[in-house]
Formats: structure tokens, C-alpha cells, sequence
């Protein structure tokens, strides 16, 4: 039997005010996920401060990351990123239709 086929575009039948973290794919070493934002943003007084390296390709949309030392990045679909570990960021904006895929590693 072939492997089954998942589309990272097809969305889970889920509020549409709610961001979606779905794993694809997760190892003892590494966890890929899909993230469906529907223009949800951080709160201003959080910050993603994460014990692992993470790789993040913004697949759809716009949006922007703010970091703590107050560099702002505008990523448009197709730009791709790595982000250290706790190189505390936000996610400052982003388009109803942003999808990302977020590599932890």
C-alpha cells in the first residue's frame, strides 16, 4: 500500500480565530510542524523563547517577526529563516492566510 498523501494547505476543520499547530513530522531529535495563524499575533508582553534551534519558512501569506533586541523582519511567502535557540522573538503581524512550517531541531 502506498504512504498516505497530506497536503500542507488543507486546513483542519477548526475556528478559523484559533492558530492550528499541527506536527508532521517528530523524532527524538526534531518536531516539523505546519502552523495555521488566521492573523493571530503574539501578545505584546510574550516572547518565544525556545530551548531548540528552529528553522521557519513563512509557505503563505505575510508577516513580521519582532526579536528582543528590537530588530523587526518582514517575510513574505517563500522567505525562510533560522532562529537560535532562546533568541526570544514575537510574532509582531501576520495575514489571515499565513501558513508556516516550523522545523525544531
Amino acid at each position: 500500500m502506498p504512504p498516505e498523501i497530506h497536503n500542507l494547505f488543507t486546513k483542519n476543520k477548526t475556528s478559523h480565530n484559533t492558530e492550528q499547530f499541527n506536527i508532521l513530522l517528530q523524532t527524538p531529535h526534531l518536531r516539523l510542524e505546519q502552523i495555521v495563524s488566521y492573523g493571530t499575533i503574539s501578545d505584546e508582553d510574550f516572547w518565544y523563547d525556545q530551548d531548540k534551534t528552529e528553522w521557519v519558512l513563512l509557505a503563505k501569506g505575510e508577516a513580521m517577526l519582532e526579536f528582543c533586541e528590537g530588530k523587526v523582519v518582514s517575510l513574505h511567502a517563500g522567505d525562510h529563516l533560522e532562529i537560535s535557540a532562546h533568541q526570544k522573538h514575537r510574532v509582531a503581524s501576520c495575514s489571515q492566510d499565513a501558513i508556516w512550517l516550523a522545523l525544531h531541531f
